[in-house]
This record gives C-alpha cells, structure tokens and sequence, in this order.
C-alpha cells in the first residue's frame, strides 16, 4: 500500500469526526485584524488534545502556502517513532468569512471539511492557539519547535478560561 493510501487510512476517522463541524464553538472568537502572508509559512505543534489522526506523532509540523488555484496550502507532517517512518497530510484551506478574521475551514479530503479557528494570536506571529469546530480540538503552535515553559503556561491559561479541557493537553515532542 502506497504512501498516500496508509496515511487516508490514519486521517479516515478525523474526516468522519469533521463533518459538519467547520464551524466555531459557542463563545470563542477568532482573532481580528488577520493578515495571511504573515500567518504562512511554517509552524510546530507544540500541543494538542488528543485525536486518532495524530496519535502517537512527534515532531509534528504544519506549513501552510498560497495555492495557484486559489486557497491555502495545508502541510501536516509528524514522525511515527514505532514505525521509524514519517507521515503527511496535504490539504487545502478557505477563509469562511473575511480574510482579516482568523476563521478558516480546512480539509483533507473533500468535501469534508472541519474548523480552523485561531483564537489567539502573537502580534509578531510567533505562537498561536487555533481550535477546531468544538472543544474537543485545540492545538499551541510556534514558529520554533521548543517554547518557553512560561510561555506556554500563559496559553494553557488562556485556553482553560475558554472551557477548553487543557489538562488533557498532550505535549509534542521534537
């Protein structure tokens, strides 16, 4: 089985929690005064709830690029230690409303798509928060893959005050 087959078969179940979640949970604001060209680029995970299309992924990474056709560019990518193997996503993003408003949907496999909120935001796009459709879905990004511990408290902190189930947090090895 080819590459691209094992990892639909990982990203399989996220598609079917996706459906119909491309939406924003009750109470949570994306941020204002977005800027895309700044937001591109790469990111790392450097903490996320667990779900099954990521479980077990270190390393993991996220680039995102402008699309010829209109879009973003969506790149996920982790190391699967067990295996000894790395594994990647490509997908595609959309802006659900403005393009200045952190809110965005995002899919793997069409027409599915699932919630891409960023709820917070460094002003020098250096870290952020971005949550999916429902609490069950949060995830901290840097643009370096280690953040300071005090750093990071702050933004759990932030993220509990939103409900987000935070100690359940899993952080991501690099």
């Amino acid at each position: 089985m080819g590459k691209d087959m094992n990892m639909k078969k990982i990203l399989f179940p996220a598609v079917l929690l996706l459906v119909g979640c491309a939406g924003i949970p009750k109470g949570i604001r994306p941020v204002q005064n977005f800027e895309l060209d700044r937001y591109l680029g790469k990111w790392y995970e450097i903490a996320r709830l667990d779900h099954s299309f990521e479980r077990g992924l270190e390393r993991v990474s996220a680039e995102y690029s402008l699309r010829e056709k209109g879009g973003i560019r969506v790149l996920n990518r982790g190391y699967q230690r067990e295996k000894g193997e790395w594994k990647e996503a490509e997908g595609r993003a959309y802006f659900t409303g403005p393009s200045d408003v952190g809110r965005l949907k995002v899919s793997f496999f069409r027409p599915f798509y699932g919630g891409y909120n960023i709820i917070e935001l460094d002003p020098d796009y250096t870290f952020a928060i971005v949550c999916g459709g429902s609490r069950k879905y949060l995830w901290i990004l840097s643009r370096e893959p280690e953040m300071e511990e005090s750093l990071y408290e702050s933004l759990v902190k932030k993220a509990k005050a939103l409900d987000f189930p935070t100690e359940d947090l899993i952080r991501v090895r690099h």
